[in-house]
């Protein structure tokens, strides 16, 4: 496994370790009476989430970028 791989997988579990932390949260008393108020999550847990998902298409990019780099 190249390290290209490697680190791929470490950002693909970062990122869902981190939308789960952000999916989580949304379920909490305040963040439903920000939401009810506001209509939208409080800027922490948006950006738990959208690290996450960020997080999770970088990593599987560059799994497939190193599963599919010509050998040499």
């Amino acid at each position: 496994m190249d390290i290209t791989r490697i680190l791929g997988l470490v950002a693909l579990i970062v990122g869902i370790i981190l939308l789960g932390f952000g999916l989580n949260s949304t379920q909490s008393v305040t963040e439903k009476v920000v939401e009810g108020v506001a209509g939208r999550y409080t800027e922490n847990t948006m950006w738990y989430i959208l690290g996450g998902i960020a997080m999770i298409i970088g990593g599987a990019a560059f799994m497939v970028k190193g599963c599919c780099k010509p050998k040499e």
